[in-house]
Parts: structure tokens; C-alpha cells; sequence
């Protein structure tokens, strides 16, 4: 029997055996493999893939095609695959890989069945053989050493950028297809890298793709296991292309969804608030500033300023999407290339509204970043806003609100204790979106044009940014849509704090000018009849009542101005029904807010 054999993905230590047995006719190939690892790894850590070598017909490219995987169950373990090899002009070529699922470490063994065995049933051994060398860097050209493991190590970014694999895929197919239209690489080839992207996705998400540190970024990672793929057509995918280019495509590309995320939750909290005001209509509470009692507000009111906030954080974050929705593909290094490629095609392609315009711009600035992060910071501190009110109101001085148990924690000594535990941390993470933009901004304040590796430092800061946004907002509607408004406790309290003092003074402005026209109190300036009141409020310190119990002969006592109409417009219900200025917290004002943003947000 002859056979050629290679071993592939960097040295392990482990002695590895595998025996096969092939048979078949002239043209089709079935495959038996009984595959043994011995080693020093853990074997239950040990899963075996099996793939073979697959002629793409269209193309006359090939494949590997992953045809099944085991888990190690000892020293030897049979995988039993039927293959087939359909094109019998070419030798089938096999792959066995040994994948350790705790360190990461992969190696794999490729073997070819010359023509000697078409006819025969033979056996293949393939023995260990040590690798000494690392495997060449995509661009180690010029190089004479490897860098050291220390520098490799500090310079790895492929342990959070992998989380931009969908966006890679998705840019360099956009990629191949325009380079296959100007004529940079043949229609097989970019098949053979089309078909090459869905299977390393594939196994992406299947978990079954093994990112290596030693290949630096996701755009290395995909690229290797690209060429460890299809072969020689992957080398022609980074014509016209610098990883300058590539991860700032990708990082828009990921922008964008997420924003689009963003944007979701960010509606789904404010049908949550509307809910929430919908089902508490008519109850007032006490509005505050300076956190003193201010003015009797209807709790509508104060829900629905919170989903207006809420919308201004979203128009921010459109306006960010809008602004960073532009293609830096093709700019490659900084420069630009001499090559005739279709900057416009990729950027239609990938959803962008056009190129942007300067190569040196498109790769070295990252202010939409920037503005991104920006935006999420807004939206971060009213969240905080909310969540500092909320826990307040939940607190047995204030007692306004109970949340239920699906969103409480208790204490480890205190076995009384029901704390609102998910708002303090809406609270507290708003400290880490703020401090990812300040991340950002320190980092870019010094860099000169164009590309600086600096910008590596981009992602985890964005990433952070997100992800906590996110679980900031899914936490609060939640929290909105399991709270309980004690209408009884907050009705005790309304009285206390001269809720309704404002409202008599505008009754003071308003009944000099309409009332008495031609008395030296027509026309009577706010400010005195905020001193009158404001004498009145003393009046009730000093007797321990509230502005409604004051007898008329008092309030005259202060001014004459007071009729009896005045107990119209003393006490909170009183109070909030005399409101009626556009977006007030008057009865009628708020059903019109509430009519807008239930048919805005298309809430039954």
C-alpha cells in the first residue's frame, strides 16, 4: 500500500495512532475507520473528527466535509463513517482530527490512498510525528523568527473578537463575489470560498471550531481555516483587502445590529412604562424637587416623562446608526489599492449607503464608537434616574411601591429582608457604561493618522458598552412589569408637604386680572402672590394644618384677593385637575399622552 501522510495545527505532546481500512471499486470509495488516541490528556476531554475530501463539481474545488465526531471513551475508540468519493479520477484524501476540549489543542492528520489501493483492501497507520515548528503567520513573509509566546500572548485579541465572526463571514463573501466579478479571481473560486464561509460557520456555531491564540484576530482565524479547507482559492480572498479595512467593515457591521437591538429593548421597556401608567390611571403622587415635595403629579404623568426620555435615547442612537452606516472596505491599508475593485458593489452589498469617501479616514477613526457609546451612556444614566427612584419608592419611609417576588433577593443574615436588588444594579452598572466611553475616549485622544494597533483595544469597551445596556433594559422592563403602586399608602401621604401651594398663587394671578380688573390688584405680579402664599403656608407651620383647612376670614386675613372659589383649587385632586397648560399633569393632558404613545408604540 502507499500513502502519503501529513500531521497539521501545531505540536501536542500526544502519541496519536489511527488505523484505517479502505475498499471499493473503480470509482466510489467507503471508508471504515477504527481510530485509537493514546496520550497524556484527559481522554474523556478528547472528542475525534473525521472528515474527507470532497470534490465541489461545479467549481472542480474541493472541500472538507466533517463527517462525524465521538467523544474519546478510552484508550481506543472505533468511528465508523460510510464516505464516498464520487469523482474517481482523483485520490480521496481523509482527515482525522484530535480535538482537546479543556486546553483548546487541535491536531490533525491528513493522509492520501494512491491508485494501488482502488481494487485492494489495505491499512493505513499513521504514527506520531512532532511538529517542532509553529505554524507561519499569513503575513510572515518578510520575518525570520516567530515572535515569542509572551509577545503572542499580549497580543491576542481573538478571545473577545470572535465575536464578530458573523460579521467577518458576511464582508468577505460580499468581498469574494465582487472580486469574481472584476475579474480578481475565477467564478470556481469564489464558490469554493462561498461554500468554505458556510461550513466554517457552521461549525462556529455548532461549537465545534477551535479559535487558536497563535492566529491572533478572528480575520486570521477564519482565513487559515479558509485555506485548511478549499486550499489555494482562500489565498486570493485578501486581494484588495488589509485587516485595516476588514475589522472596521466588521465593527459597523456589528454596530449596526446592535444598535438595532438596542433600539428594540429600548421600545420594549417604554410599552412596558405605558402599561404600567395604563392600569394606575387617575392615582397622584407626590412630585418631587430637590427630593422635597413639590407638586401633586399624576403617576401617568411621571411614567410617561420617563418613555419620552426613552425616546430621545433612541433618536440618538438612529442618528448614530445613520451616521456610521458607511463602507471603509477597499480603503485596505490607508491607501487605498491599484487594483480595479468595486467599492460601490460591496457597500450595496452589505447594506451600507455608500463608501466612505477618504481611504486614511475609513480605517483610522473610530468616533462613531465613540458616538455609540455616547449614546448608550445617555440611555444608561436614565436608567440609573429610574432605578434610583425606584428603589426609593420601595423603601419602607417612602412605601410607595412593592415589587413582586420575581424580582427580589433577600438577605443571608436578615431573613426579613425583600431588596430590589436588579434596579440598585440598573444603578450601579451605569458606572460601567460611562467608564467604557471614557475607556474609548482615553484611548483615541493621541493617535496620529491613519490605522494605530491601539484601535485593537476598541472592541472589549464596545462589546462591555452593549452587552450591559442591554441586560440594563430587559432588567428594568421586567422589573416595570412585576411592581405593585400601594395606592392606599401613597393617598396617606399626599396631604403633607403643601402639595397644592403653586396652584393657589397661579388662583391669586389669575383672579386679580380677571376678577377685580380695576383695583389696585389687577394685573398683580406673580411674585407677590408668592409671597401671599407663601405667608399662608407659614400660617399653616405654625398651626399644624394643611392650606385646605384654612378658614376663608384667615386667608383674607392675608388678602383680600380670597373668595370661596379658592377650596376649588385647594387640596392634590383639586390641585392637578386646575392643570391644563400642553404636556402638563393635568387629567386631560395626560390621556392625550398616553392616546399618543399607546399609538405609537402600537400598544392595544
Amino acid at each position: 500500500m502507499n500513502c502519503d501522510c501529513r500531521y497539521e495545527d501545531g505540536p501536542v505532546d500526544d502519541v496519536m495512532v489511527v488505523d484505517g481500512f479502505l475498499f471499493g471499486g473503480a470509482t466510489t470509495f467507503y471508508g471504515v475507520y477504527e481510530c485509537s488516541v493514546y496520550g497524556r490528556e484527559f481522554l474523556s476531554q478528547v472528542t475525534l473528527r473525521l472528515y474527507y475530501r470532497q470534490k465541489l463539481h461545479k467549481s472542480g474545488s474541493h472541500i472538507w466535509s466533517h463527517h462525524g465526531c465521538k467523544d474519546m471513551e478510552g484508550t481506543k475508540t472505533e468511528l465508523n463513517i460510510m464516505s464516498s468519493v464520487a469523482d474517481g479520477s482523483q485520490s480521496p484524501f481523509v482527515k482525522v482530527q484530535w480535538f482537546c476540549k479543556n486546553t483548546q489543542k487541535k491536531k490533525s492528520a491528513i493522509f492520501s490512498v494512491n491508485e494501488t489501493m482502488r481494487d485492494s483492501s489495505s491499512s493505513v497507520i499513521l504514527a506520531e510525528k512532532k511538529q517542532n515548528e509553529k505554524e507561519v503567520k499569513l503575513w510572515g513573509g518578510r520575518f525570520e523568527e516567530s515572535v515569542t509566546d509572551t509577545v503572542e500572548k499580549f497580543s491576542e485579541s481573538i478571545s473577545y473578537d470572535k465575536a464578530l465572526y458573523k460579521q467577518d463571514i458576511k464582508q468577505s463573501k460580499a468581498h469574494a463575489t465582487m472580486l469574481a466579478k472584476q475579474g480578481l479571481m475565477t467564478a470556481s473560486d469564489r464558490d469554493a470560498i462561498l461554500r468554505g464561509l458556510d461550513e466554517i460557520e457552521k461549525c462556529i456555531e455548532g461549537g465545534e471550531f477551535v479559535w487558536r491564540t497563535d492566529r491572533e484576530d478572528v480575520h486570521m482565524n477564519i482565513e487559515a481555516a479558509l485555506t485548511d479547507l478549499i486550499g489555494e482559492p482562500a489565498k486570493k480572498l485578501h486581494t484588495a483587502r488589509s485587516r485595516n479595512d476588514q475589522v472596521v467593515t466588521d465593527l459597523r457591521l456589528w454596530c449596526r445590529d446592535a444598535i438595532d437591538k438596542i433600539l428594540l429593548c429600548i421600545k420594549r421597556l417604554q410599552v412596558a412604562l405605558v402599561n404600567l401608567a395604563k392600569v394606575n390611571e387617575g392615582l397622584i403622587v407626590p412630585g418631587y424637587t430637590h427630593l422635597q415635595r413639590a407638586q401633586p403629579v399624576l403617576l401617568q404623568h411621571l411614567l410617561l416623562s420617563y418613555v419620552e426620555q426613552l425616546e430621545r435615547d433612541a433618536g440618538r442612537l438612529a442618528d448614530c446608526r445613520s451616521r456610521l452606516n458607511f463602507c471603509p472596505l477597499g480603503a485596505c491599508a490607508l491607501a487605498g489599492t491599484g487594483l480595479p475593485i468595486d467599492r460601490f458593489m460591496t457597500s450595496d452589498a452589505l447594506g451600507f449607503t455608500a463608501p466612505m469617501r477618504n481611504s486614511i479616514d475609513a480605517v483610522s477613526d473610530r468616533d462613531f464608537v465613540l458616538e455609540f457609546l455616547s449614546a448608550n451612556s445617555i440611555v444608561a444614566i436614565h436608567l440609573s434616574r429610574l432605578g434610583e427612584e425606584w428603589v426609593l419608592w420601595a423603601s419602607e419611609e417612602f412605601g410607595f411601591l412593592t415589587p413582586s417576588d420575581a424580582v427580589s433577593t433577600g438577605s443571608s443574615i436578615m431573613p426579613q429582608k425583600k431588596n430590589p436588588d436588579p434596579m440598585e444594579l440598573v444603578r450601579g452598572k451605569s458606572a460601567r457604561v460611562v467608564g467604557d466611553l471614557v475607556t474609548l475616549l482615553v484611548l483615541c485622544k493621541g493617535l496620529p493618522q491613519a490605522y494605530n494597533r491601539d484601535l485593537q483595544e476598541d472592541k472589549e469597551p464596545l462589546f462591555d458598552s452593549v452587552k450591559t445596556i442591554i441586560g440594563m433594559l430587559e432588567v428594568s422592563t421586567e422589573f416595570a412589569q412585576n411592581i405593585t403602586f400601594n395606592h392606599e399608602r401613597i393617598q396617606r401621604a399626599l396631604p403633607a408637604g403643601h402639595l397644592d401651594a403653586t396652584t393657589v398663587a397661579d388662583y391669586l394671578v389669575n383672579k386679580a386680572c380677571c376678577v377685580l380688573p380695576n383695583s389696585w390688584f389687577s394685573n398683580i405680579p406673580f411674585r407677590t402672590s408668592h409671597d401671599i402664599v407663601g405667608r399662608s403656608v407659614a400660617l399653616c407651620v405654625s398651626k399644624k394644618c394643611e392650606l385646605q383647612d384654612l378658614s376663608l376670614d384667615e386667608l383674607k386675613s392675608l388678602s383680600p384677593i380670597f373668595e370661596q372659589d379658592v377650596y376649588e383649587y385647594l387640596g392634590v385632586e383639586n390641585s392637578v385637575r386646575k392643570f391644563r397648560s400642553y404636556g402638563s399633569t393635568g387629567s386631560e393632558c395626560v390621556r392625550d399622552q398616553l392616546g399618543y404613545w399607546s399609538n405609537k408604540l402600537e400598544i392595544d
